[in-house]
């Protein structure tokens, strides 16, 4: 088990810290020459060049890293409340809104679980993918209650996003509504779709709040009713 100190919490907070702000001006210089690369990628390949600079091993990193960052990623989820009160719901089709919202909730669980059965997986593994469709602290938190492997379960998450993200740019060539393009983000990639979101322009970043909040809203609420009335 590597050692946690404050000194190392410390020297991770920063270096994630430093690795995200970089990432955003490396990202504007690459997008003169190739656009669709996502803004977490790029902070993960910085993350890895400075941890190798100063000699800090990535699993002493992580150790250190994921308290503090497991706490501020609740608290960056509550404040998703702030661009969703910035909205402007005036016209807003929110029936068919929230059908598609609804849709997406069952959909993003449902084809998971299926695949995974289809292709014999484990159940601890069909279980883990039940959580795909929303952000990492619902997901965990859902897991929890469904008994999910927690560690695969973030990682099936966190993949997802990246995944949405990376291909975003592909997907919306042919879609030039910017709710549309943040709804999407929000639902499939969850918050690092919202983060890709607001690089695109604000409205998108709202709805793509929009989409993981309510979402995420609710996915806990029918999911683990449903996953445990399923294992009887």
């Amino acid at each position: 088990m590597p050692q946690i100190d404050s000194t190392t919490i410390i020297i991770a907070f920063i270096v994630t810290l430093i690795a995200h702000i970089s990432a955003k001006y490396v990202l504007r210089y690459l997008n003169r020459y190739i656009r669709g690369v996502p803004m977490i990628i790029i902070a993960i390949v910085i993350t890895l060049i400075l941890l190798l600079i100063i000699q800090l091993d990535y699993a002493t990193y992580y150790a250190n890293a994921k308290p503090v960052f497991d706490r501020l990623l609740g608290y960056s989820t509550v404040l998703l409340a702030v661009p969703l009160a910035g909205m402007d719901f005036k016209g807003l089709p929110v029936k068919k809104l929230s059908i598609i919202v609804v849709l997406a909730s069952l959909v993003g669980a449902i084809v998971p679980m299926s695949l995974s059965y289809l292709f014999a997986l484990n159940m601890d593994t069909i279980l883990a993918f039940a959580t795909r469709s929303v952000t990492t602290p619902v997901g965990l938190s859902v897991a929890q209650i469904i008994e999910a492997p927690l560690v695969m379960a973030n990682l099936i998450i966190i993949v997802s996003g990246i995944l949405g993200a990376g291909m975003c740019r592909i997907l919306f060539r042919n879609i030039k509504d910017e709710r549309a393009q943040g709804l999407a983000l929000g639902l499939v990639a969850h918050a690092i779709g919202t983060v890709e979101a607001w690089t695109i322009s604000p409205t998108a970043g709202r709805y793509a709040a929009f989409g993981l909040a309510i979402n995420g809203l609710v996915t806990a609420v029918w999911l683990p009713m449903a996953v445990l009335w399923w294992l009887g």
